[in-house]
């Protein structure tokens, strides 16, 4: 079963700003509460296009993901996932920031689309969407919000 998810939130934070934290794709630790460690493997750099972070929750599970797309002029960053044990298969996600002109905030919306079995939809719809994107991006208005 083919899933489509989206999670938003405006940050009261220039783009810039909000993009200097997510840009490194090893940074996840540094902004989301979910991840213990994350480190890119083959001695490439966190923003290496073909670069493959390992990370680590702190619940004890594995992520291994490929970064696909790194665009600093677009505020774009696009990945897949290679390997976990979420019953997940073609996995693609995005995450895209836009000013909001109006008063120079940013727009963050983070994609993904996914195969997954029917049985699993709905909780995977929850964990990803509220407790991966959305708690995620509320971690990351919170982490810039500190001075």
């Amino acid at each position: 079963m083919k899933v489509h998810l989206i999670a938003s939130r405006v940050l009261p934070f220039a783009p810039e700003v909000v993009w200097h934290k997510i840009r490194d794709f090893n940074g996840l630790p540094s902004w989301h509460h979910m991840i213990a460690s994350s480190l890119i493997e083959g001695g490439k750099s966190g923003d290496q296009v073909g670069s493959v972070r390992n990370f680590f929750t702190h619940d004890g599970g594995n992520i291994r993901e490929q970064l696909l797309a790194l665009d600093d002029h677009r505020f774009v960053i696009a990945y897949n996932i290679l390997q976990s044990d979420m019953g997940v298969s073609d996995y693609f996600a995005e995450i895209s920031l836009r000013r909001v002109t109006s008063d120079n905030s940013t727009f963050v919306v983070w994609t993904a689309q996914f195969d997954c079995a029917a049985e699993k939809e709905q909780e995977l719809k929850q964990f990803i969407g509220e407790s991966v994107f959305q708690a995620g991006l509320a971690n990351l208005h919170a982490v810039l919000g500190v001075t």
